[in-house]
């Protein structure tokens, strides 16, 4: 079968090309640029410990050090201290980390993949379906045609891809400005970030309202000034002004010696395509969202995108074309992104419009505050990690079905499981291999070996019920998990998002559940790959 093609080299397409190959699925990735990544340390990226973890399983490198763990949040307004986050408490802390090094550190593992081809200077001009594959041709030093199987589109806000393909992008343009600069300086608060809302040393001007200071690698800092509506130009006076009077407003002196190392203007967009699947062509990523503001991470969005996508593409180029598996890419994944826009677009005018009523309202402050840090945190309907529980691939009306701390369609736990061969992993290190994931929670057997409880109890029921279902699936045990009863099974889709917990060994139900995640049995029409609805 023909390789899947995808357009576009960032991070969101290597990933897909990534999780494929980890899935035996060949791909060709499109590179309109030269195959290598300008260093850029004023544009970063700050991803949330479920993708953190994908980018370490599909590089083979802990992408946390490649970055930084915040230590704590704190976000202040004029002199006060709002709020304080102690992640080593908390848990949870976000990644931040360069662009062009997560970028690097994907290239990297690309480069060691069979199944992968990267093709650099090939800007694509046209595309054509056809029910058994997809025809795509790329001008350039390297023009030529090329033919595959599906094709997504990981190219980016421009997309070419969503424009031949005619797919309407609306949304808002310039929803918000920040002026950037990359600095190594010390700071008053190690690996902390801040948000700085109204500093007391800024009445008017471009810096006035808010300023973020989130840490990277070897004591560089980026920070972000929210500017004011409209297109005034930034210039590198004005900007080094904002460095200086703000770096000695923060250290309460003179300004402190500081390396400026990377400046820009970032513009944020909201729009989301109508459509991120139209036959076998594909959205991901900037082509098919736009987000960012209020903290907010479009980056972190587009690698579940890939995430989500790749293990429905795999299915599908091994077990024939599944037109409601493939589709409900665009059901969950656009539902969690315009769920993401709306509270956004809500909060907007509460948080940037000023004055009025609000700015005396008791308390406005401190839910001003919580919204914002919501969206940094990667909390709340700002932030929180998408779940898919009106997903059309969630069963119904299961009998054996019982609450655990992880709702159906959210990410799971990252507990600690014994493998089929014995040995002790983390639940996470087991998905993106294209196979179902059946846990049993079952207290004691950490201190026991496998040969010992692997032939006892509810396990031969349980693993012949697993050997029994659709699609391979593997077996995996944990002492415990959040909010489980023991015989508790969870069934847990590739992409490690929590399709049901069912208690003890319920053939049935197991196997209604699994059949309804892969999107139900294959109608015959689509035992052959078909074009798709547009």
């Amino acid at each position: 079968m023909d390789p899947v093609i995808i357009v576009g080299a960032g991070p969101v397409g290597l990933t897909l090309a990534l999780a494929l190959a980890r899935q035996e699925v060949p791909s060709v990735v499109l590179d309109e640029g030269p195959g290598k990544d300008e260093p850029r340390l004023a544009r970063t990226a700050v991803l949330h410990e479920e993708t953190a973890a994908l980018m370490s399983r599909l590089t083979g490198v802990p992408v946390t050090d490649l970055g930084v763990h915040w230590a704590g949040w704190r976000s202040m307004r004029r002199k006060q201290v709002m709020r304080e986050v102690d992640f080593e408490e908390a848990g949870d802390a976000p990644l931040h980390l360069a662009q062009h090094v997560l970028t690097g550190a994907l290239r990297a593992a690309l480069a060691e993949q069979r199944l992968v081809k990267l093709s650099t200077d090939s800007r694509l001009d046209t595309i054509e379906q056809e029910p058994s594959g997809v025809t795509a041709h790329t001008r350039g030093p390297k023009g030529t045609w090329w033919r595959g199987s599906y094709l997504v589109g990981c190219d980016g806000p421009r997309s070419t891809v969503r424009k031949l393909e005619d797919i309407r992008f609306p949304g808002r343009t310039a929803v918000e400005r920040h002026a950037v600069a990359a600095l190594r300086a010390e700071l008053p608060w190690e690996d902390r970030a801040l948000l700085h809302r109204m500093p007391p040393w800024r009445t008017s001007g471009p810096s006035a309202g808010e300023i973020t200071a989130r840490p990277l690698p070897e004591g560089v800092w980026r920070l972000d000034w929210l500017l004011p509506p409209g297109k005034d130009l930034v210039t590198p006076e004005l900007l080094v002004a904002r460095v200086r009077e703000t770096l000695a407003g923060w250290t309460g002196g003179s300004t402190p010696p500081y390396e400026l190392l990377d400046t820009g203007v970032h513009t944020v967009h909201h729009r989301l395509a109508r459509r991120w699947r139209a036959g076998r062509v594909f959205l991901a990523g900037d082509a098919a969202h736009c987000l960012g503001a209020l903290g907010t991470q479009g980056l972190d969005e587009g690698l579940q995108d890939a995430d989500n996508l790749a293990w429905k593409l795999a299915l599908a180029w091994h077990h024939g074309s599944h037109e409601a598996l493939l589709d409900s890419y665009q059901t969950e994944r656009r539902a969690v992104v315009a769920g993401r826009l709306r509270a956004a677009d809500q909060a907007l005018p509460l948080l940037r419009g000023g004055g009025g009523l609000r700015s005396v309202v008791p308390g406005s402050a401190r839910g001003h505050d919580a919204l914002l840090t919501d969206g940094h945190l990667g909390r709340g309907p700002l932030g929180a990690p998408g779940a898919y529980a009106d997903s059309p691939l969630a069963p119904r009306h299961l009998e054996g079905e019982v609450p655990v701390d992880t709702l159906p369609g959210a990410a799971v736990a990252d507990v600690r499981v014994t493998a089929e061969d014995g040995s002790f992993v983390r639940l996470r290190e087991r998905l993106g291999r294209g196979a179902l994931l059946v846990v049993l929670v079952a207290p004691g057997t950490g201190v026991w070996e496998r040969k010992h409880w692997v032939t006892a109890g509810i396990m031969p029921r349980l693993a012949a019920s697993v050997t029994a279902l659709p699609h391979h699936a593997e077996l995996l045990v944990a002492e415990e998990y959040p909010g489980a009863a023991p015989h508790t099974v969870l069934l847990v889709r590739p992409d490690g998002h929590l399709v049901t917990a069912l208690s003890g060994v319920r053939p049935a139900d197991l196997y209604s559940a699994a059949e309804t995640a892969l999107g139900g049995p294959p109608a015959k029409a689509e035992a052959s790959a078909g074009a798709g609805s547009r």
